[in-house]
């Protein structure tokens, strides 16, 4: 795959909280603990202090969870968590159907080349990619689609609570039969599981498990036991609320939006068919939809016998991950790195380490059929961010014959309303004004038949139009970026060692747009295609 890298900036895509970030920018700086790079890790590691016991617990869920799964590196991985000198890199993401969009595996990649650099470069440790499985979000309808080759593919059901534990039932089975385009190992993957994250479990390790990616469900008893301290304390004081509400306001009194919102409470109730917010009136603690309701010795009770009852929200759920593993970095979108900037209060107060923060690599893979219709109308690839509009007004203009913007003929309108005014001048002073408002108007309709001439050089043009739009269409569609909506089976059909090629071609610490052509080659190209 050729590559081009192009600054994110150029792309309009991302926010000013982001940019700013990634370029380092010093006004960001007391909002997280240390700018990702290389060197900055032998600081984290040397003060990195992780309880053995909870090593044990981890290592001990996890081989529980990898029961039946065969993998020799993946368990190595495993096995090494308990060493004092192993420390993991994560990315987490929700359970989409067949793994939802592209940039899903952009961040598992990435993750995984972070693990691979740190071990290259401090060979005294070993580094573990893990992928954190959102098993515990309810949100059933941001998950239960993919889209692959212009056409969207869901799956509908009626089932409520956590995600993860959602029953693969006929219906999944039908569709794994309409569905004829999918590769083996996702058919036997959702056919042969009970529940969704054990389906997402197994297509991910098809997927990683060479490159060592250990897979966490932490929604489990133990884990949460871990976490119980933290999770008594938010139900009881609601210190977090306050602080990211202190949080949101400094980042707003620099400009900055915020994106997520703290509660009193940020912990869901859960069970089977249910996560329910929690919420604290008059003395009682009950679930948002007023189905259960106890005293504060009876929660008291509950959390200790039923931990893993409790979910974090997306305020607690960063600080969960950061308690049970012996984490150095969080890989994710822009999005989630921003919202990370919210939490640094609350990591403080509880005294538990702030990983460092790395945007997944960004990716825009151009099939071969949109790269000869690039080089033909002669794209830098910068401009492919641009709006069509723009794409195609600016392409008119500049392949015209004639002069569309009429700029001989205003020069000649400017002077000649000139001499007018040096008549009027010498007549009646106050006449200027009308000649300037006559200017005016013969403006307006110069700029108007400048818009029919540019209409009528597009019909003249329409072979090269109609191939902008084709183009855009194919790179964002539906004005999407590409990797936000195309599920990665639209490379990966075509060519089994799509992922292999991003292995090769992706740089974690590299905070660069990438764009990828589809040719098979390994060669780079810098800045043309």
């Amino acid at each position: 795959m050729l590559k081009s890298t192009i600054d994110p900036a150029c792309t309009g895509l991302f926010s000013t909280l982001f940019l700013d970030y990634i370029q380092h920018k010093k006004e960001l700086k007391h909002f997280y603990q240390e700018f990702p790079e290389l060197g900055h890790f032998k600081k984290a590691i040397a003060e990195k202090a992780f309880d053995q016991e909870k090593r044990n617990t981890l290592v001990r869920v996890l081989k529980e969870q990898y029961t039946g799964f065969d993998s020799s590196r993946v368990s190595s991985n495993i096995d090494k968590l308990k060493q004092p000198n192993t420390f993991t890199v994560t990315t987490g993401h929700q359970l989409n159907l067949m793994t939802g969009p592209s940039f899903f595996i952009y961040k598992i990649v990435s993750t995984l080349l972070l693990a691979k650099k740190l071990q290259e470069t401090y060979p005294d440790c070993h580094f573990v990619p893990v992928y954190w499985m959102a098993s515990e979000d309810h949100d059933f309808e941001e998950i239960n689609h993919f889209h692959f080759d212009g056409k969207e593919y869901r799956w509908d059901s009626d089932q409520k609570g956590p995600v993860g534990d959602f029953v693969l039932d006929k219906s999944v089975k039908q569709l794994m039969q309409e569905w004829d385009f999918l590769p083996d190992f996702f058919r036997e993957a959702y056919t042969h599981s009970k529940c969704l994250k054990e389906a997402v479990r197994k297509y991910v390790h098809h997927l990683f498990a060479d490159q060592g990616l250990v897979i966490l469900d932490a929604n489990d008893k133990a884990l949460k036991k871990s976490f119980l301290p933290i999770i008594k304390d938010d139900l009881y004081s609601q210190k977090a609320n306050e602080l990211v509400k202190q949080r949101n306001e400094a980042l707003q009194a620099a400009g900055y939006p915020t994106q997520i919102f703290p509660r009193e409470i940020n912990f869901f109730y859960m069970e089977p068919g249910r996560r329910e917010r929690l919420i604290h009136q008059q003395g009682l603690f009950r679930t948002h939809d007023g189905k259960d309701e106890w005293t504060e010795k009876e929660m008291e009770s509950l959390l200790e016998e039923y931990p893993e009852k409790f979910s974090p929200n997306v305020v607690m759920r960063p600080l969960y991950q950061e308690v049970v593993l012996p984490n150095l970095a969080y890989l994710g979108g822009p999005a989630e790195i921003a919202y990370w900037f919210q939490l640094k209060g609350v990591f403080d107060h509880y005294k538990v380490d702030f990983p460092f923060l790395l945007p997944r690599n960004f990716a825009l893979i151009v099939p071969r059929v949109i790269q000869r219709k690039i080089k033909k109308l002669g794209f830098k690839p910068e401009e492919l961010f641009l709006s069509v509009d723009k794409l195609r007004v600016d392409y008119v203009y500049e392949h015209s014959e004639e002069d569309l913007k009429l700029l001989q003929e205003k020069e000649q309108l400017k002077s000649l309303f000139l001499s007018l005014e040096e008549k009027a001048g010498g007549l009646d002073s106050t006449l200027i004004y009308a000649v300037k408002a006559a200017l005016n108007r013969t403006d307006k309709i110069i700029n108007q038949l400048g818009v029919k001439f540019r209409k009528a050089a597009e019909r003249k043009q329409e072979d090269a139009v109609r191939q902008i739009f084709e183009i855009k269409e194919g790179l964002f569609p539906n004005g999407t970026l590409q990797e936000r909506k195309v599920n990665f089976l639209e490379f990966y059909l075509k060519d089994k060692s799509f992922i292999d090629g991003l292995y090769k071609t992706f740089d974690p610490l590299d905070f660069n747009f990438i764009i990828l052509q589809e040719d098979g080659s390994e060669e780079r190209a810098k800045e043309d295609f």
